[in-house]
């Protein structure tokens, strides 16, 4: 099995397992053993956070919500961009790993984004898939809001297909030795007490 085919079923997994009670404070619970299957384990909980996030960024946008449960739901929303970071870098450093012993080639390249990047995009690009899927079938939409979303959804799902083919050749290539990987960790300031002047001041 290829691994876009792996990752892109994991994350169909845990999209459909979090739209059963659709909501965003139910309980996670990994259905992947992290020690049997550890790349399978990162995926799914990366997809879960990017569902979740989802849902926090369409209830944010209601024009309507108070400025207090708006608060909240921002520092939940930067936790929550945290973690996806966090989990991004842990992939990269399941790859390290994997890839550790590759004899690397003379005249092999650096890619733009390191894999977990990728995977990323790979992981939002499933949660657009759904939800333009939805609005395809919608009773109460228009028949020219569906035709429309119905192209949109074309596009999506081509663009899966073309970056689901690009992962997959950069691991081989990586594997191969043509190219090799560099991960350069994540250094948000805003966060940290020394760098954000606001948080500083308040020391």
């Amino acid at each position: 099995m290829k691994f876009s085919d792996k990752a892109n079923a994991i994350f169909k997994d845990a999209i459909d397992t979090y739209k059963v009670l659709n909501s965003i404070d139910q309980p996670f619970f990994n259905k992947y053993n992290k020690d049997e299957d550890t790349i399978a384990h990162l995926l799914y909980r990366k997809c879960w956070i990017d569902t979740v996030q989802w849902a926090y960024e369409d209830i944010i946008r209601d024009p309507n919500i108070d400025p207090e449960s708006a608060l909240e739901l921002k520092r939940k929303i930067d936790a929550s961009n945290q973690d996806r970071t966090d989990t991004v870098e842990y992939i990269d450093s399941y790859f390290l790993d994997k890839y550790k012993n590759v004899q690397v080639k003379p005249n092999a390249k650096i890619n733009s984004e390191s894999p977990a990047w990728a995977i990323d995009r790979l992981s939002i690009l499933a949660l657009k898939i759904y939800h333009m899927r939805l609005e395809t079938i919608r009773e109460d939409a228009t028949d020219t809001h569906k035709a429309a979303c119905q192209k949109k959804l074309n596009v999506l799902l081509e663009q899966r297909k073309d970056l689901s083919q690009a992962i997959d050749d950069l691991l081989e290539d990586i594997s191969n030795g043509d190219k090799y990987m560099k991960v350069y960790k994540q250094m948000k300031m805003y966060n940290d007490d020394e760098l954000n002047p606001v948080l500083r001041a308040q020391k």
